[in-house]
């Protein structure tokens, strides 16, 4: 060992030195007056918000605008010098927006429930905390409250990256008048939640599907546990939180909710698993600069209609990002088809491809021309 190695060495000119009591305080000091101007700008910016709401109120403007919500996140983003990643900046801006409905006009939203589950965790990355929730029982149940203008807007699953599409949404759109009217992409990460140790495990509740996304790891890390199948996530969180050698695979979102505590994250064997969420109303969203229209469609009774369909809009030059289908439940064997093309409904070439693309069609309903979800909340 080298003199410069030796324990007593007395660190140099370059070494990095704990900062005095002193110097903490100067930055507390410094974080204060910050905290307070920051908070003098927010309820400044509030008191706008509140005279918007009154000229909407008399304009019959809908509260929440995602065109304008993509514009205000775009340019908060454009402004963010660092060093808070633009992650932090959106959710910030995400819950500002959220009291800012609150003050305009309460908000009520519809999601999948019950609480804590990943639909859940959807609507409040999307919305923020200040709205107002509604946990239904089915995904059908959020569509018939919009319908019914019970809830302002509704959110529900549309297509997982690795399950694939939602059937039980796809069906309602067949059954309810309601528009698509925004998206969210959601990163749906496992967690393994508990209020005992982890080597104290015997049992292991969560939904089927979500079984299915962790078998490795829960073969390597309990092969002995038992797997107990429950309804829903959420609800599985909410057994295990007074029961002893229980966990259950769900959300953080549900622990902090049912008290119980996260004791492995990121436990799912496919990392990058992304769930697309449709935010439905009764009112048509304003186009953005980058916007997509989900069509859903019966092709008429003739060999090739949906290759005719599709063709449709091929030649207009207008790209598919999305297709799928279910039975329509009026004819066996017939089939209502979903697309989503990259163009709004305002748009020359897309108005003209719906009308030539109807004559291929028993019926085509457009659901809704929205912005694009610009990044994975």
């Amino acid at each position: 060992m080298s003199p410069d190695d030796t324990p007593n060495n007395k660190p140099t000119s370059d070494s990095p030195t704990a900062p005095s009591q002193a110097e903490l305080a100067e930055f507390r000091k410094k974080i204060d007056e910050i905290d307070k101007r920051l908070v003098q700008t927010l309820s400044e910016r509030a008191q706008v918000v509140v005279e918007i709401g009154k000229a909407k109120r008399g304009s019959g403007a809908p509260i929440y605008a995602p065109h304008r919500e993509q514009e205000v996140l775009a340019k908060a983003l454009a402004n963010n010098p660092g060093p808070l990643k633009d992650r932090t900046i959106e959710a910030i801006y995400r819950e500002l927006m959220s009291g800012s409905f609150s003050l305009e006009l309460p908000l009520r939203v519809g999601y999948l429930g019950p609480a804590g589950s990943f639909s859940h965790l959807a609507a409040v990355r999307h919305f923020g905390s200040s709205v107002e929730w509604d946990d239904l029982h089915e995904i059908e149940h959020v569509f018939e409250e919009v319908a019914a203008k019970r809830c302002n807007y509704g959110l529900v699953p549309y297509e997982n990256s690795i399950g694939g599409g939602i059937t039980d949404t796809l069906d309602a759109f067949q059954k309810y008048d309601v528009n698509v009217y925004a998206e969210a992409l959601i990163d749906v990460s496992q967690t393994l939640l508990g209020n005992c140790q982890p080597n104290e495990i015997k049992r292991i509740y969560s939904k089927p599907q979500i079984f299915s996304q962790c078998r490795n790891w829960l073969s390597k890390h309990y092969p002995e546990a038992e797997l107990i199948p429950m309804a829903s996530s959420s609800a599985a969180v909410r057994h295990a939180a007074d029961e002893s050698n229980a966990a259950a695979i769900g959300s953080e979102l549900a622990g902090k909710i049912y008290g119980v505590k996260p004791l492995f994250g990121h436990i799912e064997d496919k990392p990058n698993n992304v769930t697309r969420f449709l935010i439905i109303a009764k009112e048509e969203a304003q186009p953005s600069k980058d916007d997509k229209t989900t069509i859903m469609f019966v092709t008429a009774h003739k060999p090739g209609a949906l290759v005719d369909v599709l063709g449709v809009f091929r030649d207009a030059d207008i790209n598919l990002s999305h297709i799928d289908k279910r039975p329509s439940g009026r004819t066996n064997w017939e089939y209502t088809f979903f697309i989503d093309c990259d163009a709004h409904l305002s748009n020359s070439n897309m108005a003209t491809a719906i009308k030539e693309a109807r004559t291929h069609c028993v019926s085509l309903t457009v659901l809704g021309s929205y912005p694009k979800a610009q990044r994975i909340l």
